[in-house]
């Protein structure tokens, strides 16, 4: 590691504290129509999202479709950064000439046109789309197509680049995938943002599920700070659910146990950021009731910033760099532990 500059301590009840609520108006379920398509080849979608920008969101999500690709298996990295996709620099692939804007636009009519390869063997890249100014901005629709068209390509995994932010193309994104990782900077904005994450995705699995419809009253209420019954928290819904019926507070209690994201620290230098994790994850169990797999961190590496500056995949500008190995054992913990294991979301 470089820079062994301490950090101020961040206290996890400072960093982790109650942000701004987030709200999803949009209460449309773009998961009820969709179904595994029975000889799909795709063993699993992984998604790589964060609460902000600059965590390095990118470059895991590369390096991982890498290190699958290098394990013999075909892989399909997609970069759903609407409106500012750069996975392909990651990747060191020119500005690929199509891109997802085909795809929404119609000018391509199936999403595997869009599919490049990016000269890693057993590696292909779908690249953002970026050259229309509205394409952050998809409609339900559009998103439903991508989603019912992601599991008919020709890969056995797929790699989400996923955006910052809460907005619900992202949350629909991250919860679709099988594998859901929050990546975030031991810094108490990052922390922060990483939280307001969870918690959008949190609120909006829960409103989209089928088993609780009948207390998606509640669940809309629960977004809202201010409602009338005064629940500020999961603990406060799970609390009105039972008086309403104990029956679908045992759904509800069941549902928040399937959801279980990944979470990893990035650009670690002390013992007190790579402590970040355990603290994140605590926080979430005492808050949420879920169970966080913190799967490690990332040690802070000068490679990086050198690998982005002369546009190649760390894996291969760095092959021996730290960093590189404890990206291949977070792959080999995934691939091992949760084999073909499938999201039960829709």
């Amino acid at each position: 590691m470089e820079g062994h500059v301490k950090p101020n301590r961040i206290e996890p009840s400072q960093a982790l504290s109650e942000p701004a609520d987030v709200i999803t108006h949009d209460v449309r379920n773009p998961f009820e129509t969709l179904t595994h398509p029975v000889n799909s080849r795709v063993k699993q979608i992984w998604a790589i999202g964060g609460g902000k920008g600059g965590v390095g969101k990118s470059l895991i999500a590369s390096s991982l479709a890498i290190t699958l690709s290098r394990l013999g298996n075909k892989v399909v990295a997609l970069d759903l950064d609407l409106g500012g996709a750069n996975l392909h620099t990651t990747l060191g692939v020119d500005l690929p000439k199509q891109t997802l804007s085909d795809f929404f636009s119609g000018r391509t009519k199936k999403l595997e046109d869009c599919t490049i390869p990016t000269g890693i063997p057993n590696l292909d890249l779908i690249s953002g789309a970026q050259d229309d100014l509205g394409v952050a901005n998809i409609s339900h629709g559009q998103k439903v197509k991508l989603l019912q068209s992601v599991r008919d390509l020709d890969a056995d995994y797929l790699i989400f680049d996923l955006g910052a932010g809460t907005n619900l193309h992202t949350l629909d994104f991250f919860l679709f995938s099988d594998i859901g990782l929050l990546t975030l900077l031991p810094e108490p904005t990052s922390i922060e943002n990483g939280y307001r994450f969870i918690k959008g995705a949190y609120y909006r699995r829960l409103r989209l599920s089928r088993q609780l419809k009948e207390i998606h009253s509640l669940i809309d209420m629960a977004m809202d700070s201010k409602n009338p019954l005064g629940i500020r928290s999961p603990s406060d819904l799970f609390r009105e659910v039972n008086k309403m019926s104990p029956e679908a507070g045992m759904k509800l209690k069941e549902e928040i146990g399937r959801f279980r994201p990944k979470l990893m620290v990035n650009q670690a230098r002390t013992q007190t950021d790579i402590d970040i994790g355990f603290s994140v994850k605590t926080v979430c169990k005492k808050y949420f009731g879920i169970d966080m797999d913190y799967i490690g961190y990332l040690d802070y590496d000068s490679a990086v910033w050198q690998a982005i500056r002369r546009k190649r995949p760390l894996m291969l500008e760095f092959p021996n760099a730290k960093l590189v190995s404890s990206l291949e054992r977070v792959v080999q913990y995934l691939v091992k532990r949760h084999g073909h294991q499938k999201n039960d979301i829709y």
